[in-house]
């Protein structure tokens, strides 16, 4: 508990993420990559998570 309060424990790093998380981290990061802004991301986060399911 006095860790918790101190935080003292670094930040939980990639290998904490679920699948679910690091499909959506990858997709953001292909948005981004892309320069994609409004609806043509919407669009395209989409159907890149859609692709992992």
């Amino acid at each position: 508990m006095s860790d918790c309060l101190k935080n003292s424990k670094s930040a939980p790093g990639e290998k904490s993420l679920t699948p679910q998380q690091q499909r959506m981290r990858e997709c953001n990061q292909q948005a981004t990559d892309q320069s994609l802004k409004g609806d043509d991301r919407s669009k395209f986060m989409s159907a890149c998570l859609k692709k992992s399911a």
